[in-house]
This record gives structure tokens, C-alpha cells and sequence, in this order.
């Protein structure tokens, strides 16, 4: 169980580094009009959040 929790922490901030790439690429963008319609920001905060949850949870587990 613990094992998957790490699992699931690491996947969810890769997410967050990816979106957070994602999110920095788009407000870089030359064309202004090619919005897109991703929320990176909403993604990034909740891949983080998800990150942090399961992280003290595997750290729970193993007390």
C-alpha cells in the first residue's frame, strides 16, 4: 500500500512539473490570440496539493 502511494506522490509531481512547464510555455507565447484551453495553473496547484496529500499519507503509513 505504502509503495503505491509513493507511486501516486511521484506521478503527481511529475504533473506538476509538467504543467508548470505547460503554464510557462503558454504565457510565453508570440501569438496572443492562441489562448488554448488548458487550466495549467488549476492543474499544477492540484497535481501539488496531491503530491503533498499522498506524500504525508506513505509518511503515516510507515510510522
Amino acid at each position: 500500500m505504502q509503495v503505491q502511494l509513493w507511486g501516486w506522490a511521484g506521478a503527481s509531481a511529475a504533473l506538476a512539473v509538467l504543467a508548470s512547464f505547460a503554464d510557462r510555455r503558454r504565457q510565453r507565447r508570440q501569438d496572443l490570440d492562441k489562448v488554448g484551453f488548458m487550466p495549467w495553473t488549476l492543474i499544477t496547484l492540484f497535481a501539488v496539493m496531491a503530491a503533498l496529500v499522498l506524500t504525508v499519507v506513505a509518511l503515516k503509513l510507515h510510522q
